[in-house]
């Protein structure tokens, strides 16, 4: 008895060591996990959080056909896009910037919309491919903030003036190969102005030496998920088909004299040090010749106290009166319920695209002078009257809008690139990662 008590006693212990020992490896496993790699501010960022990173960019470069760069320089690159990504996730949390579930529902059921899917076969789809869906929620979430924190904080407070337009088209007017098209690679060793001498010149050793890697055969995308600094570097660096007008002219320059595949030199411009690839490049594009209808419409909307038959009958008892003669603009000016009725129902020269499909499709049928029958849009019950027709060269509205935009985008990214700058410079940021080895 006193024996079997023991060899009990024994069995139990053995139990309580092999639970204990379980207990210590997993916990030694969750700690392997859950290990702080960086300190930023008043969050950290884990080793979880950098290997899940890293599988998932891994897995995209992968699919791309993309080398990867060597596991402790693709490491380094991510990291750092979580620090600033981080940094400016806590300041829209700050600041009040939310995405509440019913917001984050409908996008993520557009993204499924997208793929031609039901939400739940998406969700299945993801979960499939090893995605667990409350990360993808997260994940969209949080990429819905740093869109809108952008939006807010920078894109909101970029303006263009109209002499800034004049000067830049005046700039490329004079260049003779405005009208070249440029598929472009690029690469970005972010090098700031007020840099001290010793960090441009590190910075420079930097560019050098992925310009020599280039020269001797590796994948630009690869050093470029590597080396750059640029928004786009895990995505190769790709910046896709630029007309001249659209590239600042120190890349055009540099581009000019290059055959398809060559490399530039190292470019220098006040955000850092550049090499570009010239992937591919083609001559320049046609005049923009648009064929454009002087139109004018009456329109009777619908709303809660007006309904469908009612907006009808009301648009075709004023039908009516057209055909017996009345005068279209005075009918406008007196019944139709759009901005353009002080001018007679007048929408001006309209361009393809400018309306409705609804409208726009009726109105092409139309002969100058003729009144369409009553037309249902979105907006309403509307009658259509073209007045003139013409073919219009819209090159230089065009080329207006264009800079308009090349402006837009090349101001925004330089005042986003150095928000962020900022941002990470009155941030506390600790770093944990040779920790790891």
């Amino acid at each position: 008895m006193h024996i079997q008590f023991l060899s009990t006693l024994a069995q139990r212990g053995f139990l309580v060591f092999l639970f204990l020992f379980s207990t210590q490896l997993l916990a030694a496993e969750i700690a392997k996990m859950d290990r702080i790699i960086a300190v930023v501010d008043q969050g950290v960022i884990t080793e979880k959080e950098l290997t899940d990173r890293i599988q998932t960019v891994t897995t995209q470069l992968e699919k791309q056909g993309t080398q990867l760069p060597p596991r402790d320089v693709l490491e380094k690159q991510i990291l750092e896009r979580l620090i600033n990504d981080r940094l400016q996730l806590q300041y829209a949390t700050q600041t009040g910037l939310r995405v509440d579930d019913a917001q984050l529902d409908k996008t993520i059921e557009r993204i499924a919309e997208q793929n031609k899917l039901s939400t739940g076969e998406f969700r299945k789809a993801l979960e499939e491919e090893g995605i667990p869906y409350r990360k993808f929620r997260e994940d969209i979430r949080n990429e819905i903030i740093l869109a809108r924190l952008r939006e807010r904080e920078v894109d909101n407070r970029v303006n263009v003036t109209e002499s800034e337009i004049d000067n830049f088209l005046t700039t490329q007017s004079s260049r003779n190969d405005i009208q070249d098209e440029f598929d472009v690679a690029h690469i970005l060793i972010r090098a700031p102005e007020e840099s001290s001498p010793e960090d441009l010149q590190k910075l420079r050793a930097k560019a050098e030496t992925a310009l020599k890697e280039l020269q001797d055969g590796a994948d630009f995308a690869q050093i470029s998920a590597g080396y750059s600094d640029a928004p786009n570097a895990l995505e190769g660096g790709t910046i896709g088909w630029k007309t001249a007008a659209q590239l600042p002219s120190l890349f055009v320059d540099a581009l000019q004299p290059l055959q398809r595949g060559q490399l530039s030199g190292i470019l220098r411009s006040p955000n850092g040090y550049h090499i570009l690839k010239l992937v591919d490049r083609r001559g320049g594009s046609s005049p923009l010749v648009v064929d454009q209808t002087h139109v004018r419409h009456i329109l009777i909307k619908l709303s809660e106290v007006v309904s469908d038959m009612e907006a009808e009958q009301k648009i075709d008892s004023i039908k009516q009166r057209l055909d017996h003669g009345a005068d279209f603009a005075e009918l406008a000016r007196q019944y139709s319920e759009d901005a353009s009725a002080n001018n007679g129902g007048d929408l001006g020269w309209t361009n393809p695209g400018d309306t409705v499909p609804q409208f726009e499709q009726v109105m092409n049928t139309l002969q100058p002078n003729q009144i369409s029958a009553p037309v249902r849009t979105p907006f309403g019950w509307h009658i259509i009257q073209v007045l003139e027709r013409r073919t219009q060269d819209m090159s230089k509205e065009s080329a207006r809008l264009k800079a308009r935009q090349e402006i837009r985008a090349r101001k925004a990214d330089e005042a986003y690139q150095d928000w962020v700058h900022e941002l990470r410079d009155r941030a506390y940021v600790e770093y944990h990662l040779e920790d790891k080895y």
